[in-house]
């Protein structure tokens, strides 16, 4: 080998060693993530202590916040709030649970369609629904009751905290129905059926032996109800302020009235995000300590007989369906043609021009909904190839401190939306960036809103895999990148392209994020849905609302025919 060694009988020379310039990648990976993740959240703790006139470090903001009774009773309101949504959403969300998970009930793919409806359905639209049905002076349901009984003291008040409280239930039940499945298709049926056998009838067995099982699981999806309940805003925007309830999330609006009082606005939110770590925490350790199954079989069951209580549990199912997606669906769609929304749908009262109007001559939907398409596409996209890149590094530990990645990847989790806005309108909207109003600041908090869900499932499929096909491409001269491009991903093009719809629906309905980032200029559906409201224009809002669910069930439905049914209803 006289190519690598001495003529002189000297030593081999070495090899030089091939530069892989997948570390290039993965150093750029964390250089980003710096950026969208720890660069905003600091501006959250220098803003929060710093004196707005002078710049220098005080803690008057706190004192400030903690001095005033509307700001502590906004705290109050979002705590009371949060709890009364909780049971509602329990309550919705258990039963339909057990009886997929538990029991030979038929017709249980109307549960599916319940839960499935209500995720798409965004919340925002899910709140103008109700406004519609459920207004005290207007609302159809009121209107019927004034007919049929001559009353005219309203039936229903959906201007009101259990109003409200009822209204995000509907909305956040899912994440309680995909938990306590979960943990219920995990739980083997031997302890269940030895107490059959004892005589215990189907329900006292699922007190005593099934719940208590699953309770880890169910405790950690309330908590997660909890936090996305005080992270809302487009629903306690239409409902709570005309009802004079102010929550955290609202008040934090009242901080940008001129003029802005973005320091007050940060200690504001602070303990926001410390309630939200703190649960989050909470929530890992119930998870992680919980055990559901109990015998070797992993999960082996045998469905329950419920017998007559089958018409019960099948009625619970049929009404949350019924409440959080057929009705409100029913009443955007029906007030989409209608030239009065509150005038019965009678032939003279039925038009096309709403849709004509946002399709063809109102220039401002028009845009309004290329943005929201546009901004969710590019978010999709870039948060799914951030989240599984990151993953990738993390799982495979290919930098050093990597699970320090891991934590920035799944931070942004603590933050609700609306302080996340914040604090991207403090780290990027003044010099030397100066994004305020563009469509790149919006698409980036967006990613960084939505990484970590992209992350986690990413992660879970990539853990799944053995890295000896990797290895493969590495012996034969292959880089990390390209076997990450050439193996990984094309193994796992199911589940991205999973996690791509899951984020693409979830960014089409956001509004806390895009709310303080938003100009004339780019508006998304979600924010135009807010003043259309307030301008009291339901027949245009409704037929714009009905053109997104439109879209978004499109995207679903492809994403069932491709993935499976449940492939949006799965924890990973």
């Amino acid at each position: 080998m006289t190519d690598i060694a001495n003529v002189d009988g000297l030593r081999p020379l070495a090899r030089r060693p091939k530069f892989d310039w997948s570390l290039v990648v993965f150093g750029l990976l964390t250089a980003i993530l710096v950026g969208l993740v720890v660069y905003p959240m600091s501006r959250l703790l220098i803003e929060s202590f710093s004196d707005p006139k002078t710049g220098s470090f005080t803690v008057a903001n706190f004192f400030d916040v903690a001095r005033r009774s509307r700001y502590l009773l906004a705290y109050w309101h979002t705590v009371q709030l949060a709890v009364v949504t909780v049971v509602m959403s329990v309550a919705m969300a258990l039963p339909m649970a057990w009886v997929v998970s538990r029991t030979d009930i038929p017709g249980r793919s109307l549960f599916y369609f319940g839960t499935l409806g209500a995720f798409i359905m965004p919340p925002f639209l899910g709140a103008i629904g109700w406004i519609l049905l459920a207004g005290p002076n207007a609302g159809w349901i009121n209107q019927i009751w004034t007919s049929l009984t001559g009353i005219e003291d309203p039936l229903v008040n959906i201007f009101s905290l259990w109003g409200l409280a009822f209204v995000i239930a509907l909305n956040v039940f899912p994440l309680i129905f995909i938990f306590a499945t979960s943990a219920l298709d995990l739980i083997s049926s031997e302890m269940e059926e030895a107490a059959a056998i004892h005589g215990a009838g189907p329900m006292r067995t699922t007190w005593i032996i099934t719940l208590p099982l699953a309770l880890p699981a169910i405790l950690g999806a309330i908590m997660l109800v909890f936090l996305e309940t005080i992270a809302l805003y487009g629903t306690p925007a239409l409902i709570a302020i005309p009802a004079r309830f102010n929550v955290a999330t609202t008040q934090l609006t009242t901080f940008f009235e001129y003029p802005a009082k973005i320091e007050l606005a940060m200690a504001f939110s602070v303990p926001l995000v410390l309630i939200t770590v703190v649960l989050l925490g909470a929530q890992r350790l119930l998870l992680r300590g919980g055990h559901v199954a109990v015998s070797g079989k992993g999960g082996a069951r045998t469905a329950m007989r419920v017998g007559r209580w089958k018409w019960l549990f099948l009625a619970h199912g049929v009404a949350v369906t019924l409440l959080a997606v057929i009705l409100p669906a029913g009443i955007l769609a029906s007030t989409s043609f209608q030239i009065a929304w509150a005038k019965a749908p009678v032939l003279s009262n039925l038009t096309l021009d709403n849709y004509r109007a946002i399709l063809f001559e109102q220039a401002t939907v028009r845009e309004a909904m290329f943005n929201t398409v546009y901004f969710a596409l590019a978010s999709a996209t870039a948060c799914t190839v951030l989240g599984f890149l990151t993953a990738y590094v993390v799982i495979r530990k290919l930098i050093p401190y990597s699970s320090a990645l891991a934590f920035l990847a799944v931070a942004p989790v603590a933050v609700p939306g609306i302080v996340l806005a914040i604090c991207f309108y403090a780290a990027f909207a003044g010099p030397p960036f100066s994004l305020y109003g563009s469509s790149l600041i919006i698409i980036l908090a967006f990613i960084t809103r939505f990484l970590p869900i992209a992350f986690v499932s990413c992660a879970s499929g990539i853990r799944s895999l053995n890295p000896e096909l990797e290895e493969a491409v590495r012996i034969h001269g292959g880089s990390r990148m390209r076997a990450m491009v050439e193996v990984v991903a094309p193994v796992l093009k199911k589940s991205l392209m999973g996690v791509w719809i899951l984020v693409f629906v979830i960014c089409s309905r956001e509004l806390s994020t895009a709310m303080f980032l938003t100009s004339h200029q780019n508006r998304v559906i979600s924010i135009l849905t807010l003043d259309m409201s307030e301008q009291g224009d339901y027949e245009t809002l409704a037929a714009m609302g009905v053109v997104l669910l439109v879209v978004t069930s499109t995207v679903v439905a492809i994403g069932m025919r491709l993935l499976g049914r449940d492939f949006m209803l799965r924890r990973n």
